[in-house]
């Protein structure tokens, strides 16, 4: 049996504060973990079709975002299947028009993933910064958390690199 083909899908524009938690957090995922087999981390920046073949016949896809779901900044929201697409309607970005985009065409071709989650927080600031704002910065270290137990549902967590104090 082959390993897993699972790929965590870190997307958003860096240069816009909030816009990069996705991008943010699989920094910070690649920093204080190490992956099992057949799992990998990949920085999508706002790139769009450039990432089909990353995408491309996997097992599972988690991605990472800032999604406007009308909560309170710093709100997290989990969305999985069908329900990820329609998340990309009110757009923040451009590239969330390509994330959709880039779903619709791999389900068109026949090699969607097979499971799709997205872990999204309510951004609070979208100006010209590099900086996380307070309040979405608090999330990431939720976000990883989610991530790990989504993997670990999936029998493939991470082994963290932090030691635990004795």
């Amino acid at each position: 049996m082959s390993a897993p083909n699972v790929v965590i899908l870190g997307v958003g524009n860096v240069l816009m504060s909030d816009e990069g938690v996705g991008v943010h957090t699989v920094t910070a995922l690649e920093q204080g973990w190490d992956f099992p087999v057949g799992v990998r981390c990949v920085d999508g920046g706002t790139s769009t079709n450039e990432l089909l073949g990353d995408l491309e016949d996997l097992d599972h896809l988690i991605v990472i975002d800032a999604v406007a779901a009308g909560l309170e900044p710093g709100g997290m929201v989990r969305l999985e299947g069908s329900a990820v697409p329609a998340a990309f309607t009110t757009k923040l970005s451009p590239h969330q028009v390509g994330i959709a985009d880039l779903l619709a065409t791999l389900t068109f071709m026949g090699r969607a993933p097979k499971h799709v989650v997205l872990l999204g927080v309510e951004p609070k600031r979208l100006t010209l910064d590099m900086e996380l704002s307070s309040t979405v910065a608090a999330r990431v270290p939720q976000l990883c958390a989610q991530v790990v137990d989504e993997l670990g549902k999936l029998g493939l967590g991470p082994t963290s690199r932090h030691s635990l104090p004795a």
